[in-house]
């Protein structure tokens, strides 16, 4: 089935941001749009509204004065939902309780045509739920949009247990006729993005309730090391933490208190005590006029080795030989069949984290993870205790010869970026498995999403096929919970690309 007609009206129930954000989509797009509210005269000031930021993206030269006033001619508020009758598609965005949604719908249905395509904006609740209360389920999707709509281009289109096949291409038509990128999903909790990225906030926050490091310092490593856009601190600030630990909860409880989604105490504490991030002036961070951002731990300069003893590929890591000679660095290059370190001159080891603590071990530095260690601007290193102060010293050095700055951390296993990484492949991996979603829309939604630096498919694919199964192996034996256990779907792909690469 081929996208609505452009000529189909489009009604939006619910015009706060969102409902705003996707009546202006479908406006743009060209579609005559019907605003409802239940609130009186909340409709036509969400069309004023519209018509305000159509003003401005003719004033930023995205649209000509002549599509602006063509299509606030097709803006229509109404004041009751009888007004919605002969609408092609309605799309809710309404408050995420399950009894205002389906008592939505059901008054909906004998108003819209049986072949009125209905859809829900919901983030947290269940499609199937939300369309078991009508009498024509099979019309019914969830449309979920990214806030701000007009400017996210990811759409998840979510099929409910009774969603007929004819009305989810539907919907997924007409989004990619909207100019979004729209992506195929079951309902699950969560569905593709919010599922998937839970380990991005959970692994920060368990991190520093460890006291592995400060929230700067987390951030810093996560956006300068792991190349993602913002850290988990600052992200869940702009969000809102009341929000953000909403999702968490809802998607935990969804999946019957799963171990992998445990929200954090931490930031239920956050939210009790009312810093809710920048609405409310103050979250992980002090958000008030004139208050100082603080800044990330980074380590003194320190004297670069004269030379390394590479032992093994690096694996994930092996760039860094390069790195290292380009410094004026020696490296010997020994082959070891298990060896994966670099070896220092006072006989210390250099070793990517692997899930393990350097206490199991003597004289071990750990380095982190990096998306590409040749752009990285900051590395990561833990140590224990016990670790001689030459090893550290040395180990600190020369990541700063490579013109990385350095920030040492608790003994953390599987550091900050590694240990973060492996659960979300690791839920990538055990989605696609499960049906949620195909591995292509899985990749393209956590990079749309989430602004991801790669898809976690393909960011496995570039790891190698057994490192997140055998990092999370090890994290699983420091803490054996079930949280880090590996899914059974990674534990396939591990033992498929041991055999693939076992192949003469």
């Amino acid at each position: 089935m081929t996208a609505l007609d452009l000529s189909s009206p489009v009604a939006v129930v619910g015009t706060g941001t969102m409902g705003q954000g996707i009546a202006q989509v479908a406006l743009v797009a060209g579609h005559p749009v019907r605003l409802y509210d239940t609130a009186p005269g909340r409709a036509r000031e969400a069309a004023d509204a519209i018509g305000a930021r159509l003003d401005r993206l003719v004033e930023k030269e995205r649209l000509t004065a002549g599509e602006r006033d063509a299509a606030r001619a097709r803006l229509e508020p109404v004041d009751e939902l009888a007004g919605l009758a002969g609408c092609a598609l309605v799309a809710e965005a309404v408050l995420e309780r399950l009894d205002v949604k389906q008592e939505l719908f059901r008054a909906l249905e004998d108003v819209v045509s049986d072949d009125c395509l209905l859809a829900t904006n919901t983030s947290s609740l269940s499609v199937t739920a939300i369309g078991g209360a009508l009498r024509v389920p099979g019309r019914f999707v969830g449309l979920h949009f990214f806030n701000p709509a007009p400017l996210l281009p990811l759409v998840e289109v979510v099929s409910g247990f009774a969603t007929d096949v004819t009305y989810a291409t539907r919907a997924y038509e007409t989004a990619r006729a909207w100019g979004k990128t729209p992506v195929a999903c079951a309902d699950t909790p969560g569905f593709i993005v919010n599922r998937i990225a839970r380990p991005f906030y959970a692994e920060a926050f368990a991190v520093y309730e460890s006291q592995g490091a400060d929230p700067a310092t987390i951030d810093a490593i996560l956006r300068e090391s792991g190349g993602f856009r913002m850290g988990a601190f600052e992200l869940t600030d702009l969000i809102g933490q009341d929000v953000n630990e909403s999702v968490t909860h809802s998607v935990w409880q969804s999946f019957f208190q799963d171990v992998r989604f445990t929200p954090s105490l931490v930031q239920r504490r956050l939210v009790e005590s009312g810093r809710l991030g920048r609405k409310s002036g103050r979250g992980w961070y002090d958000h008030r006029d004139g208050a100082e951002r603080p800044e990330p731990h980074t380590a003194e300069p320190a004297e670069p080795p004269a030379y390394v003893v590479a032992e093994g590929t690096l694996g994930p890591a092996s760039e860094l030989l390069a790195l290292i000679r380009e410094a004026g660095i020696q490296v010997r290059e020994e082959d070891e069949d298990n060896g994966t370190r670099l070896v220092l001159p006072g006989g210390g080891q250099l070793v990517l984290a692997d899930g393990q603590t350097s206490v199991e071990f003597r004289d071990v530095v750990y380095f982190d993870l990096a998306l590409d260690y040749r752009r990285a601007t900051r590395v990561a290193l833990s140590h224990a205790q016990d670790t001689s102060a030459r090893t550290v010293a040395e180990a600190i050095g020369l990541f700063q010869a490579l013109g990385k700055k350095v920030s040492v951390i608790g003994d953390v296993p599987g550091m900050i970026v590694a240990r973060t990484v492996a659960r979300i492949i690791d839920l990538a991996h055990d989605a696609v498995a499960k049906g949620v979603a195909t591995e292509e829309d899985v990749d393209t939604a956590m990079r749309l999403g989430v602004n991801y630096p790669l898809g976690p498919l393909e960011w496995s694919r570039r790891l190698g096929g057994t490192w997140a199964c055998s990092l999370l192996d090890n994290l699983h034996e420091c803490e054996p919970s079930g949280r880090y256990a590996p899914s059974l779907a990674l534990y396939r792909h591990a033992y498929a690309s041991d055999k693939r690469e076992d192949t003469p």
